[in-house]
């Protein structure tokens, strides 16, 4: 496809086709996204529709082994070496041409390169060998009663060409009608190579913008060690998933990463990559996912943890047991939403297609209103040769190339950057919306917070030291009081299934446990028991009343003032006596506050969403800096919330405010809150992304690639803005100038020649511009 109206032309054909529901074309990628009832059609009949208007189609299915993408990035290297060939060809006989046409500018040229007939000979190749694709093109839109910029470049071309061809063979015969001895063979064949060159220099830049799926791509491993029991070998039988008694028992094998099967059991060792998604069921490491993810820092895995194929292993050996491969890993359902979001139109794109339809239609007529101006003005101005001149000068110049590139290109290049920051973005118009972002609304657990309970203070009564003496509590021998009263906190609550007994243990690990009798849990209240024959009770506030404890003024103090932070207490009871107090809370994510932070120097007005009350909502609000709170809010409510939101009156009375809310959630419980927002960012390791509720994705938990998606947005839609003023400016006012509207005030005219210079390096900046989003910080 050399241009957008060659992409309306394959789009309109497979609209046409039987069976065919829906069919959208991007000129951009190069690529055709077809909805199509399999009773009627197939991908054959898709791909014989295709080449029935001149073009070939490459379908998703592996060929050879190859997929693709493979096979695409094939034809394109092959096609940049002939157009490479053709260029290098054109330019030589270009220059003898150009040399030859103007003896009176260059006298030391032999009178032989000045004769029509050797210009003949040296314009013919360049008209019929390298511009034989703009024919082609030509004769296919003729067939289909349609145009394109080829149509443009093989009727100004062919006008060239075939007026000096007449006028060499029967020049005499002319020359007595009127007609002035003048060729245009330089006109033709200069054209023709600077159009190549620029499609050569095109097709080379685009290679480029979708160099972030190959990267993604060539992280994958090309084998797995995986392992095969003695016996499954001699029984010709595969692996099972079962945890093995004895790994001895197991023989590796290295084998091809498509022929590894769900349930094969694989060993990683250091500094290799994981070969596909899979489970750890042996043995421990630290694992660098920033490939994948983004995050910068190695995490951490032990046996039961979710590793991903394609990240590297850094430390230790594992056995891990696959879940996912093929298709179905993170890596391929990555690549598989890149690309799909790099060929989406975004919305900023319709006018630029709606323009390119009555473009080359529209050029036609210009130009032949121009020759027929030019030509009725007469000499000395006008007449034949001028009126002919400028024809060629509108036919070339126009190009509706760069309209067509102007979008497609600047979202590939900004998709694929968000891919290598873990951003992955659904499809273009979540790309183009998230610029207009000036409301974010954050879900708080487990997206501004850790999502785990953790213990945030630990406090003991005054004197507490002198209390157990006084009262001569039985003490393990070299154990102080403090460590006492914490190691009997962490005994019982190890026996305990209540959830936020695992943040009191978590930070209690490292002390000694003792021995624990009479253990009991009292629902909705707390645990007891006995330590050291003395009564141990850990709860609320209503089970130190239930068990008449004696309270202390100093703790309850401290009580009132964690409540208002919206900390969750946990009293402790010794002897009948609060001896001390614990703050539990789900914490605040480091980056949070900094995140917050950047998005209001973004503009961006920042909610918070939850489910908690007031008290414990403000408290983490305020932590992170944020002014608006929505409390007490159920899951099924928070998409009702977001439309209140959107549809919030402003402070002019009756005028709806229609707001561009984006909604930042987990991605799994926020589903329908991030379906109804309209840019959904759902945060997530990648192994449970809800793709579907979505527009974003972020693979990493780090709130700041928050921010990273709304600057990627505006960077990006600065970007197509930019290619769409020039490409819209160059064509606005270019047009005029080759039709000759500088003429009655400069005395000057467009040459052809510069006419397609112009145009190709129109082309070719558009791509280039684009390009320039891969330096870009975001």
């Amino acid at each position: 496809m050399h241009c957008a109206s060659c992409a309306k032309l394959i789009e309109h054909k497979l609209k046409k086709t039987p069976g065919i529901i829906d069919a959208s074309v991007n000129y951009g990628s190069e690529q055709a996204s077809v909805d199509y009832d399999p009773n009627i059609s197939s991908e054959e009949n898709l791909a014989s529709a295709i080449k029935d208007i001149g073009y070939t189609a490459v379908l998703q299915t592996r060929e050879n082994g190859q997929s693709p993408d493979d096979i695409k990035e094939a034809v394109k290297k092959q096609e940049l070496v002939i157009l490479k060939i053709k260029v290098v060809v054109s330019a030589i006989l270009s220059i003898f041409i150009f040399l030859g046409s103007f003896p009176e500018w260059f006298p030391f040229m032999p009178t032989l390169l000045n004769n029509p007939y050797m210009l003949l000979v040296l314009a013919t190749p360049i008209q019929f060998w390298a511009g034989w694709s703009f024919y082609q093109a030509f004769w296919s839109g003729l067939k289909n009663r349609t145009a394109s910029m080829d149509t443009l470049i093989a009727i100004g071309t062919s006008a060239a060409y075939g007026f000096s061809l007449l006028m060499t063979l029967f020049g005499n015969y002319l020359n007595l009608l009127g007609v002035a001895q003048v060729y245009y063979f330089d006109t033709g064949a200069v054209i023709i190579t600077l159009i190549l060159l620029g499609r050569y220099l095109e097709t080379k830049a685009k290679l480029h913008t979708s160099d972030a799926i190959k990267k993604l791509l060539h992280l994958q491993a090309k084998t797995a060690r995986v392992l095969r029991s003695v016996k499954d070998i001699s029984d010709g039988g595969e692996a099972t998933t079962s945890t093995p008694p004895r790994w001895n028992d197991y023989q590796e094998i290295d084998l091809p990463i498509n022929q590894v099967k769900v349930g094969d059991l694989i060993r990683v060792r250091p500094g290799e990559k994981i070969p596909v998604d899979g489970k750890i069921i042996d043995g421990n490491s630290t694992i660098d996912q920033s490939m994948v993810t983004g995050e910068s820092i190695p995490v951490d895995k032990k046996s039961g943890d979710q590793v991903i194929g394609a990240t590297i292993n850094k430390t230790g050996s594992f056995i891990f047991a696959a879940t996912k491969v093929g298709a179905e890993t993170m890596l391929s359902q990555i690549v598989k939403m890149v690309s799909e979001a790099q060929s989406s139109r975004a919305p900023i794109q319709r006018l630029a297609d709606t323009v390119s339809g009555y473009f080359v239609p529209l050029v036609l007529m210009l130009s032949i209103a121009t020759f027929v101006i030019w030509y009725d003005l007469g000499p000395p101005a006008g007449g034949f040769g001028a009126a002919f001149t400028n024809l060629i000068a509108v036919l070339v110049i126009a190009c509706p190339c760069a309209l067509g590139l102007a979008t497609p290109t600047a979202i590939m290049v900004g998709v694929g950057k968000g891919a290598q920051h873990g951003i992955l973005i659904k499809d273009a118009a979540a790309l183009e919306i998230a610029h207009k972002v000036k409301t974010i609304i954050f879900d708080k657990t487990g997206t501004l917070t850790k999502g785990e309970p953790q213990v945030t203070d630990f406090a003991f009564m005054d004197n507490i030291g002198a209390v157990a003496s006084s009262l001569k509590w039985p003490l393990p021998k070299n154990t102080d009081i403090l460590t006492f009263i914490k190691s009997a906190v962490l005994s019982i609550e190890k026996l305990s299934e209540h959830p936020l007994s695992k943040a009191v243990i978590t930070n209690l690990s490292a002390l000694p446990t003792l021995p624990i009798k009479n253990f009991v849990a009292v629902e909705g209240f707390g645990v007891k028991g006995h330590v050291n024959d003395l009564s141990v009770v850990i709860g609320n506030k209503n089970l130190m009343e239930k068990e008449s404890v004696m309270r202390c003024a100093g703790l309850d103090e401290l009580a009132n003032t964690w409540t208002t932070q919206g900390k969750t207490l946990a009293y402790v009871a010794i002897d009948k006596k609060n001896v001390a107090l614990i703050a539990i809370s789900d914490t605040l994510k480091d980056e949070a506050k900094e995140t917050v932070s950047q998005l209001q120097d973004l503009g961006v007005n920042v909610w918070m969403i939850t489910g908690d009350n007031e008290a414990t909502a403000r408290a983490i609000a305020n932590q992170a800096g944020i002014d608006n709170v929505m409390a007490h809010v159920l899951p099924q409510e928070k998409a009702n919330k977001i439309k209140e939101l959107k549809f919030s009156l402003t402070p002019k009375p009756y005028t709806l405010s229609l707001k561009i809310i984006s909604f930042v959630g987990d991605g799994i419980n926020d589903a329908p809150a991030l379906a109804s927002a309209d840019v959904g960012i759902a945060m997530g390791t990648g192994t449970d992304i809800a793709i579907e509720s979505a527009g974003i994705t972020l693979l990493n938990k780090d709130l700041r690639s928050v921010v990273s998606a709304i600057r990627l947005s505006r960077v990006t839609l600065s970007v197509i803005k930019q290619n769409l003023a020039w490409a819209f400016g160059y064509n606005v006012i270019l047009i005029p100038v080759a039709m000759g509207i500088l003429y009655p005030f400069t005395g000057l005219l467009l040459n052809p020649a510069l006419a397609a210079f112009a145009m190709a390096a129109s082309s070719f900046s558009v791509v280039s511009n684009s390009l320039r989003l891969k330096g870009m910080k975001i």
